[in-house]
């Protein structure tokens, strides 16, 4: 079996990377979308932008972005909020793990760095929430480092352009494609290649019907030359997602307020608040109108559902039925749970599934 070097030689026989480089920058520099985080590549602000955008649409982001530099607008500031404060900034934007270590991140940065972003590959790959890619894209775009920045979108352009049939999957495939970046990389203009094979797989090489007439570098296609680019890349199909189903429960007291909870400090969307949620198939039908809420030691009676929610994530699928109960007694006793006015649900960060709870809350 042959060594990296060597199969990255062997794909890279006979490409003429100079005017590849050449063709895809210009195109880049003309055609490239006016978006905020490019206004100033600020390298924390190419960070910000880099974190937000992983498995997130640009149109998402870009409100998102400009308020949260708003808030954040340097490192320190960042560094000093409070968590609770940056996780309602981030509310919305979901996979919230990435605002928390970016906080976590940033903070080391302040106390160690003095608050300047890291433009040493192993300082830089050293902090909480910076893997390869987000190092190789603020050290290629804010600094002008030519590291590669390979994500799906990256290896999905080149597996079309030197017709590599490798899955996309595997991290070893990655590893061949980091590898094959540092090869045709432009040591001149790093910020601009990397910026370019990024734009070209948003704008142009798309995931379906990609659109070929219109591609800076079709001449450099080798699966378009073949007529194989709808067939790449390979990538093996993930786990199908498991449905869980879930009565999501609405409970208010006789002074008019709901009760909320605080996730756990680790895990699926940690430290954010939710309304409870029990498991369909711990709830005990026959025991109506009356159930006892042992967890907080209280009797509530539930009333019937008002709507029926689904919220997909990557690797499951929640189906919340909501359903809007009244606290009869006993004595709220949860370190993480809390009655609130209904005009104070704003203030909390929820995520997008308990966002939408509340509002039955209104």
């Amino acid at each position: 079996m042959k060594n990296k070097q060597a199969q990255i030689n062997d794909i890279l026989a006979d490409f003429d990377k100079n005017n590849f480089q050449q063709d895809l920058i210009n195109w880049f520099k003309k055609e490239q979308r006016s978006l905020p985080w490019r206004d100033n590549q600020d390298p924390y602000r190419v960070w910000v932008s880099e974190i937000m955008l992983q498995q997130t649409k640009v149109d998402t982001v870009i409100p998102y972005f400009n308020r949260f530099i708003e808030k954040f607008p340097t490192p320190e500031k960042l560094a000093e909020a409070d968590e609770q404060e940056v996780l309602k900034a981030w509310e919305g934007l979901g996979y919230y793990s990435r605002a928390r270590n970016l906080q976590n991140a940033i903070r080391e940065v302040v106390s160690d760095y003095g608050g300047k972003v890291p433009e040493e590959a192993d300082e830089l790959a050293s902090l909480k929430g910076v893997g390869p890619y987000t190092k190789g894209a603020i050290l290629s775009i804010a600094y002008d480092k030519p590291e590669p920045a390979v994500d799906g979108n990256v290896m999905r352009v080149l597996s079309r352009i030197l017709h590599i049939q490798d899955d996309i999957a595997k991290q070893s495939t990655k590893k061949l494609f980091e590898g094959i970046i540092r090869e045709v990389i432009s040591q001149e203009d790093p910020s601009s290649f990397n910026q370019g094979l990024m734009e070209l797989g948003a704008l142009v090489c798309t995931p379906k019907s990609p659109s070929c007439m219109l591609c800076p570098v079709q001449e450099h296609c080798r699966a378009y030359q073949e007529g194989v680019e709808q067939e790449l890349p390979v990538k093996t199909k993930t786990k199908k997602q498991k449905k869980v189903p879930y009565a999501a429960l609405l409970i208010t007291n006789e002074q008019g307020e709901v009760l909320v909870q605080q996730r756990p400090e680790q895990g699926l969307l940690a430290n954010l608040w939710e309304f409870p949620m029990v498991p369909m198939e711990d709830i005990d039908r026959e025991h109506l109108p009356h159930w006892f809420f042992g967890e907080y030691g209280m009797m509530i009676t539930p009333g019937k559902a008002v709507d029926k929610i689904k919220h997909v994530f990557s690797h499951l699928i929640w189906d919340l039925e909501i359903i809007p109960c009244t606290f009869d007694k006993g004595e709220l006793d949860h370190p993480r749970a809390r009655f609130v006015a209904m005009d104070e649900l704003e203030s909390y960060p929820f995520p997008v599934s308990h966002q939408k709870i509340a509002k039955h809350c209104k």
